[in-house]
């Protein structure tokens, strides 16, 4: 469902209307499994990057790893204490079971394989190449942007259950105010430039500051809006934060 809010215009539509380009796309573990699998999403979802096949676009869809590590973190905290390293052994092993999930879903279009090394370029073959967590202790944020830089996309669409970035979070304090444009040290001076088991913010330090040396873009959005990503991947206005 459309919120009240316009889309925006930015300077940047002319870039996104490129029909036949390489979307990447970090598809957030929250919209996949937000606590069970949410299976009417994705059937939108994989309507709607199907629709773009047939125009002609290639995607790279990154999966996080949501609850399904939450859970599996959680039940082995409770029989033993974790260290660092377990938090991200689990977590990067969640990320690939979604991949191999979402890899199913679009079969006979995607590549067979899951990209999860991002120092060497992936074989391309199908429209739709979906990518996993690389090694413990990078995020699926710096994975995507890594897909970004080794194939030369100029940007990266994050795909979560907010809106835009807010100057403040939204939900403890009502006047936090959305902000439609960035820039990455604008982020960085939000978020900090440190990351650890458990960070929640809008994109990963290591993400963004890989992100701004490669020159690369991103947007961050409501992955769940489906027509406001069908209007992002149509080259149209839309609802985002665009970060530069």
């Amino acid at each position: 469902m459309l919120s009240s809010h316009q889309p925006i215009k930015t300077s940047y539509d002319i870039y996104y209307s490129m029909e036949g380009e390489t979307f990447v796309l970090s598809l957030g573990g929250s919209l996949i499994v937000p606590e069970g699998i949410d299976t009417g999403f994705l059937r939108e979802f994989r309507d709607l990057i199907l629709k773009h096949v047939g125009n002609g676009s290639r995607f790279v869809i990154v999966t996080g790893g949501g609850s399904t590590a939450r859970r599996y973190i959680n039940a082995a905290g409770k029989v033993r204490e974790l260290e660092k390293m377990d938090y991200h052994e689990i977590g990067l092993h969640a990320t690939r079971l979604n991949a191999q999930f979402i890899r199913v879903l679009f079969k006979e279009h995607a590549c067979p394989d899951v990209w999860t090394d991002y120092g060497k370029e992936p074989e391309f073959s199908k429209p739709v190449l979906v990518g996993a967590g690389w090694k413990p202790g990078f995020t699926t944020d710096y994975d995507a942007v890594m897909a970004a830089k080794i194939l030369g996309a100029g940007r990266v669409a994050n795909l979560s259950n907010i809106d835009y970035v807010y100057d403040k979070d939204p939900k403890k304090y009502s006047d936090a105010r959305p902000i439609k444009e960035m820039t990455w040290k604008e982020l960085l001076d939000i978020t900090g430039t440190d990351i650890y088991a458990g960070i929640n913010v809008p994109f990963d330090p290591l993400a963004s500051q890989e992100a701004m040396k490669a020159g690369i873009q991103a947007v961050i959005m409501n992955g769940k809006d489906i027509t406001n990503l069908d209007s992002y991947l149509s080259g149209n206005g839309f609802r985002g934060t665009v970060i530069k």
